[in-house]
């Protein structure tokens, strides 16, 4: 019995040994394939990190890749504006230049053709345009301040893209102050208060022009040449050499304006002079994206006396300096259309002021006139009216 009792004894250990071992391999394996969780987690995290900023390398490199794009795209349109210039600059040039016919041709003739291209011209313009108001008188007038020389141009951005503020001082500088609203420009000591933009050259003249965005300015050397330059990113981004021989000043009381620009609610213009029509005033439209001249009108307005002008609707409005003290009035006008003459055009005074106006800059999206008159930068509030009603 006693026997008996000593091997189930022994049996027992032998099982609770074998218990052991193998809760101890379990356990064992367990931490083992624990360990490998844990490391598996750690090269998961790491493999995730890598990834993202892997992902956010690539998104960079292809968002400077996007703009290199547009960059690239912006550069190949310039250039290949600039090609289109050179093309049709040297197809002015050679029709300038070109050889004399070897037939006689009938002057007559000659003139019949001109007439009907310039008929057609005005057709194919009167068309184009919706706008029919003219000015009707001058409704109020208010001077804001006095900044600057006897001579320079204030205006707003003309196309109304923004309502920031723009002064160019002098007839030959190439720093532009830009005020944020007409309050700061008023509530500033001189140009304490604004934002200096330089231009890569000097302007010459008043006769520059805002509009959308983009500062639209001669400069005078061998030849007259447009200049356009954008303002948010102050470059320039396009030049023409402006296809009219023998310039003079267009207006006589401001002999530094060779042409002058105007916005209106068509577009862009300019308002000249050469020695072919030595005592009038000429009109050209320019496309503002290209610079190209579309059209050009002689008008009967002659540069004797003229101070400034300014375009609305297609008519250009030509003031001279009255006979009256400090007085000027609207006594010229030429519309591109037709549906108003000179004779027919009231004669328009503006109220009295200090000197001469140096420049006179219409706005479209307000009808006001912007004028620099002896420094003093003054508002003109225009009264319309329909030209059918002439």
């Amino acid at each position: 019995m006693r026997a008996l009792q000593l091997l189930v004894l022994v049996l027992s250990s032998l099982v609770g040994a074998q218990q052991q071992a193998l809760m101890d391999y379990l356990e064992r394996r367990l931490l083992a394939i624990e360990d490998r969780i844990s490391l598996w987690h750690e090269q998961t995290s790491r493999y995730a990190s890598e990834l993202r900023e892997f992902k956010q390398q690539m998104v960079a490199q292809l968002e400077g890749l996007d703009k290199s794009k547009e960059a690239l795209r912006s550069e190949l349109d310039t250039v290949g504006t600039r090609v289109d210039r050179v093309e049709r600059e040297m197809d002015y040039l050679e029709t300038q230049n070109g050889a004399q016919p070897c037939v006689d041709v009938d002057d007559k003739l000659v003139e019949q053709q001109v007439t009907v291209v310039k008929e057609r011209n005005k057709a194919k313009y009167a068309k184009l345009t919706d706008c029919s108001d003219m000015i009707s008188s001058i409704k109020a007038m208010k001077i804001l301040k006095r900044v600057g020389g006897p001579k320079g141009m204030w205006t707003k951005d003309m196309g109304g893209a923004t309502g920031k503020l723009y002064i160019l001082n002098g007839t030959d500088d190439n720093t532009v102050y830009e005020f944020g609203t007409v309050r700061e420009f008023t509530s500033s000591q001189g140009t304490s208060g604004a934002t200096s933009v330089q231009l890569p050259s000097a302007w010459s003249g008043m006769g520059h022009a805002i509009y959308n965005n983009h500062l639209y300015y001669l400069k005078q050397g061998e030849d007259m040449k447009l200049i356009k330059f954008d303002l948010q990113k102050n470059i320039v981004t396009d030049t023409a050499v402006f296809p009219a021989k023998n310039q003079l000043p267009v207006y006589s009381l401001n002999p530094e304006t060779f042409i002058d620009l105007a916005v209106d609610e068509e577009g862009l213009w300019a308002i000249y002079a050469t020695q072919e029509n030595e005592r009038h005033i000429s009109l050209a439209k320019i496309d503002p994206k290209t610079l190209d001249i579309e059209q050009m009108w002689d008008t009967p307005c002659v540069r004797e006396n003229a101070e400034a002008a300014f375009v609305i609707c297609g008519t250009v409005y030509v003031s001279y300096n009255s006979k009256l003290p400090s007085r000027s009035r609207i006594q010229c006008v030429f519309d591109v259309s037709d549906m108003v003459t000179n004779d027919d055009a009231p004669h328009v005074y503006f109220p009295k002021r200090y000197g001469t106006h140096a420049s006179l800059k219409y706005s479209p999206v307000e009808q006001l006139l912007y004028a620099w008159d002896d420094g003093y930068q003054i508002l003109y509030k225009l009264q319309m009216k329909k030209k059918l009603e002439v």
